[in-house]
């Protein structure tokens, strides 16, 4: 008998974040998700993410107001997922408790079904409190193992045995969930390593729970992790649709639907009316610029697990800082600062702070400069790694960022939010409302608050639009003419990751 294979539709979420950026403008794709709801899909990825963080530092829009629009499009009997970090939820830093709390009631009530919720790290304790705030909410809480490979020479964690073992320390741990996914950001691990992990995965769930899988085309190998999957008892998949799959993004519909024929597994989908939808959301993102490097396959990210759905923003970033011509090196340095940092796993925030430490390392030598994400990692203020960082590495963040080793629960001396929200919002003048609550608070850090700017009207709309490169080009003065090998002087430039500044010397390589 053929077992039907569930999929959910990352199109809209994920394929607009591991291709633009999380850059997309919501009048702009809301006809395409009508088609896809034509064409008989029931379930899509809506938001959270850095679709949440993207609307409003550079779309000029709020994401309450996307997901309300999304849901609007769908209707009421349509599943939308969204995607939250354990304790950080939607923000790049551990938020307090009362702003986990409302991040999922906000999620409710704007619409979602359902929530997918990891830890980088797989500590099982950082879910614990989170998901019981999702499934209080009266949202669907779908649990997260995360995945990836480990760069050569490592070992320790990331094989079957320590996923299965964390799925055991989630059952024990008694928070309550609907679903049950394996999530590799980066798409890098090994297919064989991927059936057996569903395969016990499997006998240890029984067959009532649904088991899903999510991945990345990054480095060419997520379509055979899909099929290794559902051949050890996999449900259901995440899939994208073109032109927003394949590449950065996930493993395309039709190519899951083709590899499964002759199989005992189908996807159950109307290729026709499909491909009907895939000509719209062509058409609606025919002014969209897609950088190359979202569309290829990178064989170098197996050896450096770089997540397809933060590769594109860091490099979105590189362009604007005008250093993209060392994204190989930061690729290639990205391996020692997973090797050293613990095996978080590289997904959101982890994969920003390994790139941001590589960044740095490229720029100015390996470890003269240890950034805030990736120090705190390493000692301790975000959760325990899976294995414990290099002692030395330790050692240079705790003297750099003046702090000691930390063993404690990341939130529980964290003050409350909503407070300091409030007051934010009376201080400008703003509604006191529970979404602007969430914003002011979800967007704190120390270099300022983007969700302030956002509600009092300070912000820049950019958007990766053939359009606007086009008009950029006719404003600009032709260059004068170059004379062979010109001399590349020093430039220093100022970078802005994940609301630090920093001060940055370019010099040529």
């Amino acid at each position: 008998m053929t077992k039907r294979i569930l999929f959910q539709d990352t199109s809209f979420r994920d394929g607009f974040q591991s291709i633009f950026g999380a850059r997309a403008l919501t009048r702009d794709f809301i006809p395409a998700v009508e088609a896809a709801v034509a064409a008989g899909i029931t379930h899509f990825e809506a938001g959270g993410g850095a679709r949440f963080q993207a609307p409003f530092l550079y779309c000029g829009e709020s994401a309450f107001d996307m997901m309300d629009e999304f849901r609007k499009a769908v209707g009421p009997n349509i599943r939308l997922q969204t995607l939250a970090r354990g304790i950080n939820v939607v923000a790049l830093e551990q938020q307090p408790a009362d702003m986990i709390n409302l991040h999922a009631q906000m999620f409710k009530k704007h619409g979602m079904t359902r929530i997918r919720n990891f830890d980088a790290l797989n500590d099982v304790n950082n879910l614990i409190y989170s998901g019981q705030c999702i499934a209080d909410a009266g949202l669907e809480h779908e649990v997260v193992v995360t995945m990836m490979e480990l760069p050569r020479g490592c070992s320790g964690a990331h094989d079957s045995e320590f996923y299965v073992n964390t799925l055991r320390k989630i059952l024990d741990s008694g928070v309550p969930f609907s679903s049950v996914c394996f999530k590799d950001a980066s798409g890098t691990s090994n297919p064989r390593k991927v059936h057996e992990t569903f395969k016990q995965a499997r006998k240890l769930l029984g067959d009532k729970i649904e088991l899903r899988m999510h991945t990345h085309e990054t480095c060419g190998t997520g379509l055979a992790q899909y099929v290794a999957a559902i051949e050890g008892g996999c449900d259901g998949v995440c899939l994208g649709r073109a032109p927003l799959s394949g590449g950065t993004a996930q493993p395309d519909l039709f190519s899951l639907w083709h590899a499964l024929k002759g199989t005992d597994y189908d996807l159950d989908i109307d290729v026709d009316k499909i491909m009907e939808a895939n000509m719209v959301a062509k058409e609606c993102l025919k002014d969209y610029e897609f950088p190359p490097e979202a569309l290829g396959v990178d064989s170098n990210v197996i050896f450096s697990p770089m997540p397809g759905g933060a590769l594109t923003a860091n490099t979105l970033m590189m362009r604007e800082a005008k250093t993209f011509h060392l994204f190989p090196q930061v690729i290639t340095a990205m391996a020692e600062c997973v090797a050293r940092g613990g095996y978080g796993t590289s997904v959101t925030p982890v994969s920003q702070f390994y790139f941001q430490q590589a960044y740095f390392n490229v720029l100015m030598g390996p470890w003269v400069k240890i950034t805030e994400g990736y120090g705190n990692m390493v000692l301790g203020y975000y959760g325990k790694t899976p294995v414990a960082p290099d002692q030395e590495i330790v050692k240079i963040a705790s003297e750099q960022l003046n702090k000691p080793v930390f063993t404690g629960d990341p939130i529980k001396d964290l003050e409350p939010g909503i407070p300091s929200a409030k007051k934010a919002l009376e201080e400008n003048g703003l509604p006191v409302t529970d979404e602007n609550i969430f914003i002011v608070g979800a967007f704190a850090t120390k270099g300022g608050n983007k969700g302030l700017d956002f509600l009092k009207g300070n912000f820049k709309v950019s958007i990766p639009k053939k359009k606007a490169a086009e008009a950029a080009e006719v404003a600009t003065p032709p260059a004068p003419a170059a004379t062979p090998n010109p001399p590349i002087p020093a430039e220093t430039y100022q970078v802005t990751i994940s609301g630090q500044v920093f001060d940055v010397k370019v010099q040529p390589a």
